[in-house]
Order: C-alpha cells, then sequence, then structure tokens
C-alpha cells in the first residue's frame, strides 16, 4: 500500500516506519525531526498543502512527553488539537480510504481510575454524548479527536481508533518512567527513587505488540475504539523489583511524594484487542532486553 506516516521519528513512529518498511509498504514517512529516511516536514502544512493519493494514513504527529510533560505544558494542546483538526479535513479532502488515529488511554475518565479496586477500562467506559473529565488538557485533546474522526467516517473514510495504554522499549526517551528505571537500574542507584508512593498502577504494553496490534486492526479493517494494553497491572514498585532483580540488585526505594504522579490505576480491559491481535512479549522479556541494549 501506498502509506502516509507522520510523527515518524517518534517512538512509536519509528518503529512502525521500520515495520511498514518491512511488508513492503511505499511509505512516505514525514516528521519535523530530521531522520534517515523521514522528510523533515511539518505536518500542519502538509495537512493543508498535500493533495496526494494514498491508501492508509497513520497519523502520529503529536506533542508528547512524560507526566512533567502532561501536567507542565498544558498549551501543547493547542497544537495537538490543530494537528488532529487538519489531518481529518485532509482524509476528507484527498479521499484517503483507511485511516488510523492514536488517541490515549489518558482519554479515559479520570474518576475511573483512582485508588481502591482496579477498574479495568473499557472501551465503552468513554460515552461521547455523556463525556467525563479525562486525564488533563492531553487527555481532553484526545478525546476530541476521537469525536473529530466521526466526521472523517461520515466522509467514507475507514477510521481506526486506538487507545495506547503504557508502551515502552528499549529505545523510548528516558523522561518516560520505563527507560528512566532502566537507566537507574543500569547506574545501580540505590536507594532507588520513585514519583510518588509507587503503589499506582499501569499497564505495560512493549512497542513490538503495540505496532503488531496495529497493524493487525489496520489489515482487518477495526474501527475501533480498541485499547492496546495486556491487562496486566503492575504498580511502580513492582516495576521497579522486576527491573533491579533483573539487574542483580536490591535497593531500598526512595519515594519522592511531591512529584507528579498522575492518576492511580491505569489498566485496560484487553479483549477487543485479543480479538485482532495477541501480545508477545511479556514484561520480563522487554525488561531484558532493555537491560541488555
Amino acid at each position: 500500500m501506498r502509506v502516509l506516516l507522520t510523527g515518524a521519528s517518534g517512538f512509536v513512529g519509528r518503529h512502525l516506519h521500520r515495520a511498514l518498511l518491512g511488508r513492503g509498504d511505499d511509505v512516505t514517512a514525514i516528521d519535523l525531526v530530521p531522520t534517515p529516511g523521514v522528510y523533515e516536514c511539518d505536518a500542519l502544512d502538509f495537512f493543508r498543502e498535500d493533495d496526494a493519493c494514498y491508501d492508509l494514513a497513520i497519523h502520529c504527529a503529536a506533542i508528547v512527553g512524560g507526566r512533567a510533560s502532561i501536567d507542565g505544558s498544558p498549551l501543547g494542546v493547542a497544537t495537538n488539537l490543530a494537528l488532529d483538526a487538519w489531518y481529518m479535513r485532509w482524509l476528507a479532502r484527498t479521499g484517503v480510504p483507511q485511516a488510523v488515529y492514536f488517541s490515549s488511554s489518558a482519554a479515559y475518565p479520570v474518576e475511573l481510575q483512582q485508588p481502591g479496586e482496579i477498574h479495568r477500562l473499557t472501551e465503552t467506559d468513554i460515552d461521547y454524548a455523556n463525556p467525563r473529565r479525562p486525564d488533563a488538557t492531553y487527555g481532553l485533546a484526545k478525546l476530541t479527536g476521537e469525536q473529530l474522526c466521526h466526521y472523517a467516517a461520515a466522509e467514507g473514510v475507514q477510521m481506526t481508533i486506538l487507545r495506547p495504554f503504557s508502551g515502552y522499549g528499549e529505545d523510548q526517551a528516558d523522561v518516560y518512567p520505563f527507560p528512566a528505571f532502566i537507566q537507574r537500574a543500569k547506574q545501580r542507584q540505590d536507594p532507588f527513587e520513585i514519583w510518588g508512593s509507587g503503589d499506582s498502577t499501569r499497564d505495560w504494553i512493549h512497542i513490538d505488540d503495540l505496532v503488531g496490534a496495529t497493524l493487525a486492526a489496520v489489515d482487518l479493517g477495526a474501527a475501533g475504539p480498541i485499547n492496546l494494553g495486556t491487562g496486566r497491572a503492575t504498580s511502580f514498585n513492582e516495576l521497579v523489583h522486576l527491573v533491579t532483580q533483573s539487574a542483580g540488585y536490591t535497593p531500598q526505594l526512595k519515594h519522592l511524594h511531591a512529584a507528579p504522579q498522575g492518576v492511580h490505576h491505569r489498566v485496560c480491559d484487553p479483549s477487543r484487542m485479543l480479538d485482532v491481535y495477541r501480545p508477545r512479549v511479556a514484561l520480563e522479556e522487554g525488561i531484558q532486553r532493555a537491560l541488555n541494549t
């Protein structure tokens, strides 16, 4: 297929780029960050001006970052909203038949992610007719983007909406918890620093599985929304234990209670994803891969 991929130099984008090329697709990859094989281009300008025909579009371009970025850069949401709105306009104008929109687990209501019993988030927990407060302005932008997908779908575009949970991998920027923990373990940090209480949980999915699930959903024409996660709840304390155990030492834990920590539980019900794809990389294997890099 002839594919447009935006945000192709980012974490998810560069892995998708390799996978698409590996299966023989003709990929136009764009990003503001110059990278070999990627055109240096502002996606906003591309969506406003381009009129080429593509068989598939995958939109990864966005202002993203770790928890500090989500809590500390609320105006970044304006750029994301503009990117998503122009993406939908471009899809409708050029007649792209199939497209992917990466939403986020941040779009889910924060009231369902509080301390206590874990509520595994299911796709129907978001009601477009009566949406509840998502996680920060980043979650609000993604929720709005999902609703904009209905505009493109009404114009004949087959939209696949995906909600990734905590994607991770060995080449992820260390502003995110997983690679930060890996670096601390490689340095044998003791005491080992953890933001917050450490008992909040996340649903970790390896980048290979995130990409595999994305392409499986595309090939099957699954509309979504589809959670991309494993359903395995792992606390940050447990993650540190797994990482340091694999690194061969047992540090004391130092909890930084004043640091940003986000919602308490964020774990998915992966049932819809399991209909199209089954994860292959267990968290323990992903940790070992990262430590060996």
